[in-house]
């Protein structure tokens, strides 16, 4: 029996694969990235070095650009018009996620809940994302309509469009009605994916809903926050058909945004070269923003919340 077991050959392991065929199999494939980048390149980068360069010109939409070098951004930053529009779109855009942010978070921990019709009545609510901004813009317009909407009918909404402060308002409640609903899907997914050992946990602690959702739920959607107030920053630098269609920049040009006079100065004014440099300082500021939430809000670690579970 000794003799058998000696004489069997020892089992030697598999040759480990060459290094170079081992690190041409792991390394990532070029190719797969190059349809990416070339969409990238066309529609993103090309476009935006083209605005840039017309931002240095004074073009009127026909014949030859010329280059006028740094005039157009002086004019910009010494035109007192141009610092009025700009409060005004990041006063739009701090009253959007004020009132965004908390909607969505609070529908959509409850969409992701159990509660009785609640599928049929998230169906419902996610109905505006279905509609284009266009549409949505035309019907609160006639809505508001101090004649046949429902002013006509009731009194403090018949001239809602007709002052500033009711203007804002009336922009800030069509935007929210349309894209509340996107964000709501980004905190349900989120609330979702929430251990439900972690409330079990608070329960048997004695936590009610609230401490559960203060100390559980938020914390655990710290990432979603960010994400969700991002882009609804960045998109809210960016609104144009909503204004556009409902308030047309009034009253008196109270509601006139970053967007709406890049528009007017290129399509009305013919003068592209300085909606140019507008549209540029709107592209550099949505960056800056974008890179001043992910810094200090840790989001750029990007460290899961799940840690430890």
């Amino acid at each position: 029996m000794s003799v058998a077991l000696e004489s069997r050959a020892p089992v030697r392991p598999a040759p480990a694969p060459p290094r170079r065929r081992q690190a041409r199999v792991n390394r990532p494939n070029a190719l797969y990235l190059l349809p990416a980048l070339v969409f990238f390149g066309l529609f993103a980068a090309f476009p935006l070095v083209l605005v840039l360069y017309l931002s240095f010109t004074d073009w009127n939409g026909i014949g030859t650009p010329g280059f006028v070098g740094v005039d157009n951004w002086v004019r910009m930053f010494e035109n007192e018009a141009i610092w009025d529009v700009t409060s005004t779109t990041l006063l739009l855009t701090g009253l959007c996620w004020v009132t965004q942010t908390p909607l969505s978070i609070l529908l959509g921990v409850w969409a992701a809940g159990a509660q009785r019709n609640r599928a049929v009545l998230s169906a419902l609510f996610f109905l505006p994302l279905l509609l284009s901004t266009a549409a949505i813009a035309l019907l609160y317009n006639r809505l508001f309509d101090p004649y046949v909407g429902i002013g006509r009918g009731f009194e403090p909404l018949r001239n809602i469009l007709g002052t500033t402060s009711g203007a804002l308002t009336a922009i800030v409640i069509v935007v929210g009605w349309q894209f509340i609903p996107f964000h709501t899907l980004l905190y349900q997914a989120a609330a979702r994916n929430i251990p439900k050992v972690l409330y079990d946990a608070a329960y048997i602690d004695g936590a009610g809903g609230w401490h559960q959702f203060w100390y559980i739920t938020l914390p655990q959607l710290k990432n979603t926050i960010i994400t969700s107030s991002t882009i609804m920053i960045v998109g809210s630098l960016t609104y144009f058909e909503t204004i556009f269609l409902l308030t047309n920049g009034g009253p008196a040009a109270s509601t006139r945004t970053l967007p709406l006079e890049m528009y007017f100065r290129s399509f009305r004014s013919y003068e592209f070269g300085y909606a140019s440099t507008i549209a540029s300082v709107l592209v550099i500021v949505a960056t800056a923003i974008s890179l001043l939430i992910v810094r200090f809000s840790g989001f750029g670690k990007m460290r899961s919340t799940l840690e430890g579970l």
